[in-house]
């Protein structure tokens, strides 16, 4: 049963879990620097999923982290990027995080705490106490905003952010996440997934900042009618939710 999200600034050091970092990146080489440079010591694997970056993406991420995982997506779409990292990931958490600049790696320590005080699916949030954005459109949040609403009335639940892709999970329940998006939709996705499988989810605030260079591969009115298709698709009860294929690998 889904549980209300939970807010809490109080971080405790990390167990002995290990931590996966996956992060889809596509000609991110100028923001490659200050993300890498700001994962702290409680991740123990990074995983650069690059979709055929035409910069120095790549070399610029083994520069700054020469241990760094770097893995090439099959297919197009942030939702491709994101499958073949968690099927590449080792760790028993998997956190993902944009390679713009916009998430802070810093934050990560607030979702691994409420991983290891019982919780299975940890989101971000830029609208509780303690979060913000600092990059949102007015059409964005208005997008979310209507996106949200959807959300917990067909899921009845009681979120209060969702087009937002920091977020972090056990590994155990990859699974049960029976993740098949190709694009941004795999947002809504994972949440509308973990919603049905019961999985108990908590929310941390999350401060989103502008990306710090180049221009965003989202496209708010097309992306959006996207989620919109899977929220309904993957309702409780909806006929496709029974009929669609199962996870790829791809």
């Amino acid at each position: 049963m889904y549980n209300d999200p939970i807010i809490s600034n109080e971080v405790e050091a990390p167990s002995a879990a290990t931590v996966s970092l996956v992060v889809p990146a596509r000609n991110e080489a100028p923001n490659i620097p200050w993300v890498f440079e700001q994962i702290p010591a409680c991740v123990d694997e990074v995983i650069l999923v690059d979709g055929d970056s035409t910069d120095a993406t790549v070399p610029m991420a083994q520069h700054c982290l020469p241990t760094v995982r770097n893995v090439q997506q099959s297919g197009p779409g942030k939702g491709n990027a994101l499958r073949t990292g968690f099927l590449e990931a080792k760790g028993d958490y998997i956190v993902m995080m944009d390679a713009d600049g916009s998430m802070s790696p810093a934050e990560i320590p607030h979702f691994l705490h409420f991983l290891e005080h019982g919780y299975d699916f940890v989101k971000g949030s830029r609208f509780v106490a303690g979060g913000g954005s600092l990059d949102i459109t007015r059409i964005r949040r208005m997008g979310n905003h209507v996106l949200l609403l959807a959300t917990n009335r067909l899921y009845h639940a009681s979120l209060t952010d969702l087009c937002y892709g920091y977020c972090a999970f056990r590994r155990s329940f990859l699974d049960q996440l029976d993740l098949h998006a190709a694009g941004f939709e795999i947002e809504a996705e994972m949440i509308t997934h973990a919603l049905r499988s019961g999985l108990r989810i908590a929310e941390v605030p999350s401060l989103e900042l502008p990306r710090r260079s180049g221009r965003s591969n989202l496209h708010a009115m097309s992306d959006g009618r996207r989620v919109l298709r899977t929220l309904l698709s993957e309702r409780p009860g909806a006929r496709s939710s029974t009929a669609r294929p199962g996870r790829s690998a791809s």
